[in-house]
């Protein structure tokens, strides 16, 4: 059935302003972060900017160890992104194949966790971690968001396990495999657009963290990028807008990127995923 030429326009036109919606404050912190302090404190809501000022990445850079801050964030996320995949991935097919209490009693976690306040449990969570010597170190940040991130990325890859047909297992395991070849070969190809997905989540949950990273890290060498951002706002309310908004456009570029690189993977996953169904 053809699409008429009007709403084929229509189309168009929604996906344009949907594009817009989502580029432009992307857009408009590009252009903050190229901008004088005074274009910035005249307040003008112009996109493009009068002159650009490159001073305000040399000075991002230069101050608070934003640098310095980049790698602390990207350590902490890939390390919670590996540890949150690693352990996600045996007890979302035990939660999705195998029926009984122990699933009763893993659902109801899941969704116990996801309404739990986190603002509850700072306090007694910083106890913990300073009773074990983990507070102000990222192994005990990266314990902490694999902690909380598992919950939901669970919950997401236990769906894509149970979207596989159990059928495809029976097929292998009447063929002669066993049950570690059918996970090999069968079940883990199918399970990799789902795998990419909640890498995806588990790293961009831990690269953006900030509540955290603010109570358990105390030393500006330990400091994340998010913690590290919020030093450009000074003690008495002042924000250097200009660094800032710099600051913030550096901190989105590794995000871009590992999306870029997971995103060939989740197409070529779902590509292998179509041909084996």
């Amino acid at each position: 059935m053809r699409t008429r030429p009007v709403v084929r326009v229509g189309q168009y036109l929604a996906l344009a302003a949907y594009i817009v919606f989502l580029g432009f404050p992307l857009l408009w912190l590009v252009s903050a972060s190229v901008k004088s302090s005074s274009e910035l404190a005249a307040l003008d809501m112009n996109v493009i900017p009068k002159s650009l000022n490159w001073g305000n990445y040399t000075e991002a850079l230069q101050k608070q160890g934003l640098a310095r801050s980049a790698v602390n964030s990207l350590i902490v996320s890939l390390l919670s992104m590996v540890l949150v995949v690693a352990l996600s991935m045996p007890a979302a097919y035990a939660l999705a194949r195998f029926k009984g209490r122990l699933r009763t009693v893993g659902i109801t976690w899941i969704l116990v966790s996801q309404v739990f306040p986190v603002i509850l449990i700072i306090i007694p969570l910083f106890l913990v971690l300073r009773q074990v010597a983990l507070v102000d170190t990222l192994f005990g940040l990266v314990l902490v968001y694999t902690t909380f991130t598992m919950p939901f990325a669970l919950w997401m890859l236990q769906g894509f396990v149970a979207a596989i047909p159990t059928d495809v297992e029976e097929a292998a395991a009447i063929d002669g495999a066993t049950r570690f070849q059918t996970l090999r070969r069968i079940v883990f190809p199918l399970l990799m657009p789902g795998i990419v997905a909640t890498a995806m989540f588990s790293f961009v949950a831990a690269w953006n963290e900030f509540f955290f990273a603010l109570v358990l890290i105390q030393s500006p060498e330990n400091y994340t990028l998010p913690v590290a951002l919020k030093m450009f706002v000074g003690g008495e309310g002042k924000v250097a807008l200009g660094p800032l908004a710099a600051g913030a456009v550096l901190a989105t570029i590794p995000s871009l990127v590992i999306f870029s690189v997971l995103q060939r993977r989740l197409t070529g996953g779902l590509l292998t995923g179509s041909v084996k169904g």
